[in-house]
C-alpha cells in the first residue's frame, strides 16, 4: 500500500443522496475536498447504486448510450422514459424510470388501478433496437400487479369468464379465467433477463410483496388480503400457461411482484450493487488504492443487506483497504454494525441544521467533510 508520503490513491464509490445529489455529484463534492488536503491525490470516481434510483446513470457511467422510450406509466399516462443501451450490446431499464414511486401522475390513482406495461412495451422497444440481454432494476416502483403488466406489454392477453380482454390491474386479476400466452413476443426466447434487485422475498404470503411493500405504494391494510389473493389467482393460471413454477423464488416479491414476471421469463436475480461494481469496474479502481470513500443519504442496520455502500466495503475489504463511510444521515444505533465493516462512519453536517439546508448545501458540507477526514488519514498538517 502506498504510505503517507506517496501519492494516495483514493476510490471514491458512494450512492446518491437522494433528493439532493445524484452519485455521480456525490463523489465529485468529495473529490474537491479530498483534492484540498492532498493535491497529489489520485482520485477514481466510481459512482455507485443498488437496483434504485441512480442504477441507469450509474451502469452508464461506464460506457453506453441513453435512450429516451415513449410507455405507459403506471396510470396509462404516455411518459418519456430513459433507458440505456451498455457498451457490449446489453440494456439497462430501470423501473423507477416507468413506473415510479416519486411519480405523482402514477401515485394519484389507486395502487389496485396501476400496473406495468410501460415495462413490456420497453423492453419490446429495446427488443427492436437489438437488445438480447437486459438488466432490470427493480427498485422504486408504485406496482403491484405481480409483473402482469409487464407481461401484457409483451403481448400476454388476459380474459374473464365470458371472452372479455381484461387489464392487468390488481382490480383485475381476480376477475381473470384465461390466460393466452401465444402473443408473447417470440424474441423472448433468445433473451436473457438479469434482475438487480437485494429482495428475496416470495410474491405470495406474508412474506410477500403485498404484504412486506403494498402499504408504502398505497396498499391499505384492509386490502393486503385481498390485493395478495388477486396475485395468488394470476400466479395460478399464469405458471401453468408458461410452464414455470416461480412464485416462491427469492425476489419473486421485488417491485411488486414485478420480479415474478422476471422469473418466469427465465431470469436470473443478482444484488443491483454487486451489478453495478462488476460493469463499472470496481475491483480494477481498487487496484493499489490505500483508501475507499463510500456513502448513501441515509444509513442504518439495511446498509448492511445489499446496499451499494456495503457493497462497495466488501470490494475494498477484499482488497485489504480501509473503506470509511460518509453519509447524509448514520443511525446512531446502527454504528456498533456499521463498525464492524467501516473504518469510521461520518456525516457531513457540523452540526443542528434543517433537511432543507442540509439538501441545499450538501456538495460544501460534503467536500468540507471529506477535506478534514483526508487530512486526518494522512497527517497532513
Amino acid at each position: 500500500m502506498p504510505n503517507a508520503m506517496s501519492a494516495p490513491v483514493v476510490v471514491i464509490a458512494p450512492d446518491s443522496f437522494k433528493g439532493s445529489l445524484s452519485a455521480e455529484q456525490v463523489a465529485n463534492a468529495i473529490a474537491t475536498g479530498v483534492r484540498r488536503a492532498r493535491a497529489d491525490a489520485v482520485v477514481r470516481i466510481c459512482p455507485m447504486a443498488d437496483g434504485g434510483e441512480g442504477t441507469l446513470d450509474a451502469m452508464l457511467a461506464a460506457g453506453g448510450e441513453r435512450r429516451m422510450l415513449d410507455v405507459r406509466g403506471a396510470a396509462g399516462d404516455r411518459r418519456q422514459a430513459a433507458t440505456g443501451l451498455l457498451g457490449d450490446g446489453s440494456a439497462i431499464l430501470e423501473t423507477a424510470e416507468v413506473v415510479g414511486i416519486t411519480d405523482a401522475d402514477g401515485m394519484a390513482v389507486p395502487v389496485t388501478e396501476r400496473d406495468t406495461r410501460g415495462m413490456g412495451e420497453a423492453i419490446r422497444a429495446l427488443l427492436d433496437l437489438g437488445a438480447r440481454r437486459f438488466y432490470v432494476a427493480l427498485g422504486g416502483s408504485s406496482t403491484n400487479d405481480g409483473g402482469a403488466g409487464l407481461l401484457v406489454g409483451l403481448g400476454l392477453r388476459l380474459f374473464d369468464a365470458d371472452g372479455n380482454e381484461l387489464a392487468p390491474t390488481p382490480s383485475s386479476l381476480p376477475k381473470i379465467a384465461r390466460i393466452d400466452a401465444s402473443g408473447l413476443d417470440a424474441r423472448l426466447k433468445d433473451a436473457e433477463f438479469i434482475g438487480m434487485s437485494d429482495v428475496d422475498n416470495p410474491l405470495t404470503g406474508e412474506h410477500g410483496a403485498t404484504a412486506i411493500f403494498g402499504p408504502q405504494k398505497g396498499v391499505e391494510p384492509a386490502q393486503v388480503k385481498d390485493v395478495d389473493a388477486a396475485l395468488a389467482h394470476f400466479a395460478d393460471l399464469l405458471e401453468p400457461a408458461l410452464g414455470r413454477d416461480t412464485r416462491d423464488n427469492p425476489g419473486a416479491g421485488a417491485a411488486g411482484g414485478l420480479g415474478f414476471a422476471l422469473h418466469m421469463l427465465g431470469a436470473q436475480f443478482e444484488p443491483g450493487a454487486e451489478v453495478v461494481a462488476r460493469k463499472i469496474g470496481l475491483d480494477a479502481a481498487l487496484e493499489g488504492a490505500s483508501w475507499l470513500i463510500t456513502g448513501e443519504g441515509r444509513s442504518d442496520v439495511q446498509t448492511l443487506h445489499g446496499k451499494a455502500p456495503f457493497i462497495a466495503c466488501k470490494h475494498a475489504r477484499a482488497a485489504n483497504i480501509e473503506a470509511t463511510l460518509m453519509s447524509g444521515g448514520i443511525d446512531p444505533a446502527a454504528l456498533p454494525r456499521l463498525s464492524e465493516f467501516f473504518s469510521g462512519c461520518f456525516s457531513p453536517a457540523p452540526g443542528p441544521i434543517t433537511l432543507e439546508v442540509a439538501i441545499r448545501d450538501a456538495a460544501t458540507l460534503l467536500a468540507n467533510e471529506a477535506e478534514q477526514l483526508t487530512r486526518l488519514k494522512f497527517g497532513v498538517r
